[in-house]
């Protein structure tokens, strides 16, 4: 009976997800687990490990085909294939079926529009949209979700872009700033240029005493500016992270 004879350059793997990258006239694939080549790109994972099922780069994934070292060097001009799949993870392309596709486009487009509906607010109410506006307003501008790109920084953009849709205005946050010394009126008017509006104002033997609101925006340069300003003394405390009224706004 005669042997069954298996490739030495080829590995079989199953239920992995597949990057892409076209280089030198040629194609080279990696598998990795899903949800995790994402996260990867998005700097959340940072273990290798945890993102490739093997440190192999390939022609073909499926078919088990294991790319030669010598197409490796003279490509990529190494055959370390732990830094080349790091290279095809970060510029390549992820291969996903069309209905995996869409659920992630849709699962997508639904985690932005509850980050934005969590950081903003109508300016005219002070309230909370339901997400289910802010869908409406993504969909009216036909935003279109980058699945590369986390659910957080999409949302930054699509702020900018619904405001000509509706009124919109991200949540301000509420703060408390004491400063003191002899340059504290000094520093107390940097600091109002930077905040939105001066809620409450106190002076007391020469400490000011301010409640202001600001945009989430200029929290940390108002933080760097008055700790190096003060040289330390001065405080700077978040009282509210988001300044609205409780309740989405009625529709």
């Amino acid at each position: 009976m005669s042997k069954i004879f298996t490739p030495t350059n080829q590995i079989r793997l199953t239920n992995v997800a597949i990057v892409r990258l076209k280089k030198g006239g040629k194609r080279f694939e990696i598998a990795c687990y899903r949800n995790k080549v994402v996260s990867w790109r998005n700097k959340l994972e940072k273990d290798i490990d945890e993102v490739l099922q093997t440190h192999t780069v390939f022609l073909n994934v499926s078919k088990g085909q294991v790319a030669k070292k010598e197409d490796l060097i003279k490509i990529f001009g190494k055959d370390d294939q732990t830094e080349i799949c790091k290279e095809i993870l970060e510029k390549g392309e992820l291969q996903v079926s069309d209905k995996e596709r869409q659920s992630q486009i849709d699962s997508l487009f639904k985690d932005i529009a509850t980050t934005v509906a969590d950081k903003c607010i109508n300016p005219e109410t002070k309230r909370p949209y339901p997400v289910s506006i802010i869908e409406k307003a993504m969909k009216d501008i036909h935003f279109s979700v980058n699945v590369n790109k986390s659910a957080k920084q999409q949302s930054l953009d699509v702020i900018q872009l619904i405001k000509k849709e509706i009124p919109l205005e991200r949540a301000q946050m509420r703060v408390r700033i004491q400063l003191q010394g002899k340059d504290a009126r000094k520093i107390r008017d940097k600091v109002v240029k930077l905040v939105t509006n001066v809620e409450d104002e106190s002076w007391d033997s020469g400490t000011a005493n301010l409640i202001c609101l600001i945009d989430p925006g200029s929290f940390r340069n108002l933080d760097e500016m008055i700790r190096t300003d003060t040289k330390g003394n001065g405080q700077f405390e978040l009282l509210n992270l988001k300044e609205m009224i409780e309740g989405e706004q009625a529709l």
